[in-house]
Parts: structure tokens; C-alpha cells; sequence
């Protein structure tokens, strides 16, 4: 059962608030929404009776990395269960791979994040070893900055089996469209860059196929629910503004622009289509704020 103070936070995550740089109104987050979230997720992995896989389902700049870095540190200091974090991010596929696929089924598989751009075999042989509480278990780990899977070397490895494993992505959960969804274009890049729909069909064919299978592993699903796309894509131009300010590089709006519009479709898809079916819904706001939390068996403020 959770374990619980009712107040205050644990060194860790005091810690972890601080180094994240949260406002300190972030504090009646984690009270009002994380903690109930923490035990909630608590009582079915006791229920389970068996590690847990939770996915978590965002759009870009909803606060997927945030949430998990959170319910990691309250599942351990309140619950006295350990949590681990899987990134569907850590899943793509080599740059040569990707490469490959760019050549050989279409140009605009050259910017990785679709479904047909990651390792399903290397994310389900994963949760499988978390699911049958193996020990030793090493975590994939993507590098961004080179564009390419890391070295395994630097994977990193878990003590023992977690109890608990948070499985976060843009488009975990994702479910694959009609045929006839996929006849018109949804935006100026599948207009312009993918006439004959080649692309869109290859990430529908994907979801049907390889993906069914991850996306159906987790025991529960999390979204975190953006109020539109528009709020989307300027959740991801403020992430970059950001990146501009610290490191005076990244993209422009109309560069951030383009590159959303890879993720449009199965964004619209997904708000349209999960929510019904998510055993935690978390509704945002344009600001982030968070509205009412509705769990599957029951709702909470």
C-alpha cells in the first residue's frame, strides 16, 4: 500500500523540483495532481501483484519527461516502489537504418519521430524483461546531439528489476487510422512532399503492424491532453526560444512550423481518438495548467 507523509517532500524530490528550475507554485502540482497519481499507480501495481508498465502519452511539450521524473521520485520516497523511465525517443532506429528507410520507402523518413522510425523489436524485448522482473535489465538511450543510437556501453543498467515502469512518447498508444483518413492531406508538407500519400500509408501500415504489439504492452495508459494542435505547435516554439536563449542556435518559428507538421496527423489523431480509452487523463491548458483529472474508476479534482 502507499506510503505516504500527507506533506513536505523528500530530499530527492525537493532536490529534483530544484533542479528542474519549477516555479515554486509547482509544489501544489505535485500535491494536488502527482501524489494521487503516485498512489493511484501504487495501488494497481499491489493489485498486479507484478512489475507494472504505465504508458504515458503526450504531444510534443506536454510535459511527459517532467511528469515521469516526478512520479519516479514520489513512487520511491511515498510508495516504497522502484521506477524506472523508458523514452520511446530511446527506441529510434541507427541514423544509417533511418537513412535506409529515407532511400528506399520515402524522403521525409529522414527526420525520425513517426512510427516506422524506431526498433519495436529492441522497446518490446525491454518491457518483456520488466514484465518477467529480469534482473540486469539495460535501458536504450538515443543521442540526440549525434543523431544516432548511443553506444550500449553507456546504456544504463538497473540494480534490480523495477517495480514500476513508466513507458512516456508522443504517440504511445497511437491506434491506426481509416484508409480513407489517409486520403486528403492534413497539412502543407503532406500536400507538398507527400502527394501520393506513400509516407502517411508507411506509419499507418506501421501502426497496424510492429506497433500494435508495444503499444498495446503497458497495463495502464496516461495522457496528458493537449487542448488543440495549435497549442502544440506553440508549446514546441516556446521549447525552442528557449534552446535560441541559452545556446543561441535552434530553429525559427517557421522552421518549428514545418517540423510539427511531421507529427500533425497522429497528434489530431490521438487527441480525437484516445482519450476515451486512457486510464488517466490529465486535460491541459494552453498555459499548462491542469484541469479536472479523470481516472478510470473514478474522477478527481
Amino acid at each position: 500500500m502507499p506510503i505516504s507523509n500527507g506533506a513536505g517532500f523528500s530530499p530527492a524530490l525537493a532536490a529534483l523540483i530544484e533542479a528542474e528550475r519549477l516555479p515554486t507554485s509547482y509544489r501544489t502540482t505535485i500535491d494536488r495532481h502527482w501524489r494521487p497519481l503516485a498512489a493511484w499507480i501504487a495501488a494497481r501495481r499491489a493489485v498486479k501483484g507484478r512489475p507494472l508498465i504505465v504508458g504515458v502519452s503526450g504531444s510534443q511539450g506536454s510535459g511527459k519527461s517532467t511528469l515521469c521524473r516526478m512520479l519516479e521520485a514520489l513512487l520511491a520516497s511515498e510508495c516504497d516502489l522502484q521506477a524506472a523511465t523508458l523514452s520511446l525517443d530511446d527506441l529510434y532506429l541507427t541514423r544509417a537504418e533511418r537513412t535506409d528507410l529515407a532511400r528506399n520507402v520515402h524522403p521525409l523518413f529522414g527526420t525520425r519521430g513517426v512510427p516506422g522510425t524506431h526498433d519495436v523489436a529492441l522497446g518490446l524485448a525491454v518491457l518483456d524483461g520488466v514484465r518477467a522482473g529480469h534482473g540486469g535489465l539495460v535501458l536504450p538511450r538515443f543521442d540526440k546531439a549525434a543523431d544516432d543510437r548511443a553506444p550500449e556501453a553507456a546504456w544504463p543498467r538497473l540494480a534490480a528489476p523495477p517495480d514500476v515502469l513508466l513507458f512516456e512518447g508522443w504517440c504511445v498508444a497511437a491506434r491506426p487510422q481509416a484508409e480513407a483518413d489517409l486520403i486528403a492531406p492534413i497539412n502543407r508538407l503532406e500536400a507538398e512532399e507527400d502527394p501520393a500519400g506513400i509516407w502517411r500509408r508507411h506509419v499507418n501500415t506501421a501502426l497496424a503492424g510492429p506497433y500494435r504489439a508495444l503499444f498495446n504492452a503497458p497495463d495502464l495508459t496516461i495522457m496528458l491532453q493537449a487542448p488543440c494542435f495549435e497549442a502544440v505547435l506553440g508549446w514546441r516554439q516556446l521549447q525552442e526560444a528557449k534552446l535560441r536563449a541559452r545556446t543561441v542556435s535552434g530553429m525559427s518559428d517557421a522552421e518549428i512550423a514545418r517540423f510539427v507538421m511531421h507529427y500533425e496527423r497522429l497528434t489530431r489523431h490521438l487527441l480525437a481518438d484516445l482519450p476515451p480509452r486512457a486510464d488517466v487523463l490529465i486535460p491541459l491548458a494552453p498555459d499548462h495548467a491542469i484541469g479536472s483529472v479523470r481516472f478510470a474508476d473514478q474522477t478527481k479534482e
